[in-house]
């Protein structure tokens, strides 16, 4: 190991290298001393590891490769073929070309985003969307946030801090990536008191948990879960009137939040943000980036006395909405109002599509693979925490091993080439075959995916073999 430790160059003998040499006139010299160290620092490691020292050339390389990675962004557009349209990995919803104009529009210079242009006094962000939320939702007053986590975080620390606040067992949930309901609950101060048991809750448990401690009901979104067979829940308007009865307030945390009737695009209903506000909940919580097909972002609707004292809030601040996500937000929220988000938002466009053009695409796609692609049935996940369980048919197209002499591997091949496309494009492998969902594509991305697939064609032809020529 030590005569490999010693074959390692010194900083200056890879800084003087002529292609290191040459990024040191481009970049900043420090940066590129900073890389060779951990360059070096990285194949001492290995070393020690057991592995050889890579050549000098070898190591040049790895240190030109590294600044180049590092001044490109890593974050990168992709097209999401998988399935799902609520893709979190992904980013979730995105979002439509009036929202991304106001968005650029906003980041370009300054804006009177805490600026009174009347009075020339000092203003408040939320004024910005405050109205638009009330007129949606119903609600006597809004607050937007950075997220629905944040949300929930404010409104118990301000809300409910040192006190207790009731919940079913059954919606003591985890939501992905380690968060959980409890965790969230505790980090603010409240008391956690859970009631029911996993499947059944029913109204006597909660009236029974209520004490002199007891500053509020709270009911949490299942996100991506559900529970079926024997059950029992309690109707919020139930929960509102036991709440009422105690002079408690009902927090409802929506998670996904919805302004449009599910059941017209053949979902089951859920339950829109104007209805909890209807039933009486306090303060109902819900996401931007879910089914309301915006930015991030957490969004508190309800009455203006408990919505007054979060925007008072000192975690108001640590927690706010920045002005570019703001303005997105705005624009999102008038397409409700207009009444053209499913013509506009894409996330409802994709929900809305019918399975005739879907399957249309499906084919138009499939053209450069004949012979080793197929359309097929399938389903779409709406994802994102959001109704949970619930697909939509789909078209897919599906390219794989269809005969003996093929090659077994086309669909693992075809999905790395497609990965490392200009613009990525995610399908889901399943037995062996790629499958690509032309739901969760925006049809005026279609070209891409075609070029894309012309491309890489030639991974997906089979081989023949010897016992076949």
């Amino acid at each position: 190991m030590n005569n490999e430790l010693r074959k390692i160059p010194s900083t200056q003998r890879l800084i003087s290298e002529k292609r290191i040499e040459q990024l040191t006139r481009v970049y900043p010299r420090s940066l590129i001393l900073e890389l060779i160290h951990r360059r070096l620092d990285s194949v001492r490691l290995s070393i020690t590891g057991g592995k050889q020292c890579p050549s000098l050339d070898e190591i040049t390389e790895s240190v030109c490769s590294d600044v180049h990675l590092l001044l490109q962004s890593s974050l990168r557009p992709v097209i999401n073929a998988t399935g799902v349209i609520l893709q979190t990995n992904l980013g979730r919803a995105p979002l439509s070309q009036d929202a991304i104009a106001a968005m650029g529009n906003i980041s370009q210079g300054y804006s009177n985003l805490e600026y009174e242009l009347g009075t020339a006094i000092r203003g408040s962000r939320h004024s910005h969307v405050e109205q638009l939320l009330q007129l949606l939702t119903g609600a006597e007053a809004a607050l937007v946030v950075n997220n629905n986590a944040s949300a929930i975080l404010l409104v118990l620390t301000a809300l409910a801090k040192k006190k207790e606040t009731i919940i079913s067992r059954s919606q003591s949930v985890e939501i992905g990536d380690g968060f959980r309901i409890p965790d969230i609950m505790r980090q603010s101060g409240t008391k956690l008191v859970e009631v029911g048991t996993t499947n059944c809750t029913y109204l006597a448990d909660y009236e029974n948990a209520v004490t002199t401690r007891t500053a509020a009901l709270m009911r949490v979104h299942p996100s991506n879960f559900k529970i079926t067979g024997f059950t029992s829940s309690v109707e919020l308007v139930d929960m509102v009137n036991l709440a009422r009865k105690h002079d408690l307030p009902v927090f409802d945390d929506m998670g996904s939040g919805c302004f449009l009737d599910t059941a017209q695009f053949g979902l089951e209903p859920e339950e829109t943000v104007a209805q909890s506000v209807t039933a009486g909940a306090a303060v109902t919580l819900f996401s931007g980036d879910k089914l309301l097909g915006g930015p991030q972002a957490g969004i508190i609707v309800g009455q203006k006395k408990y919505i007054d004292k979060l925007k008072k809030h000192p975690l108001t601040r640590a927690t706010r909405i920045d002005k570019i996500r703001l303005a997105g937000l705005i624009a999102t929220l008038i397409h409700y109002l207009k009444g053209e988000a499913v013509h506009k938002i894409p996330i409802w466009r994709m929900i809305a599509t019918p399975l005739e053009e879907i399957e249309k695409r499906a084919i138009t796609w499939s053209v450069p693979f004949e012979g080793v692609a197929q359309i097929v049935d399938g389903e779409t996940m709406i994802g994102g925490g959001s109704l949970p369980g619930i697909k939509l048919p789909t078209k897919l197209l599906a390219i794989g091993k269809v005969r003996r002499n093929e090659n077994p591997h086309i669909a693992r091949d075809l999905s790395i080439k497609l990965r490392c496309s200009d613009i990525p494009i995610l399908g889901r492998i399943a037995d062996d075959i790629l499958l690509l969902d032309p739901r969760t594509v925006l049809p005026e991305e279609d070209k891409l995916v075609i070029e894309a697939l012309k491309s890489t064609n030639g991974s997906a032809r089979s081989e023949e073999s010897p016992d076949s020529k």
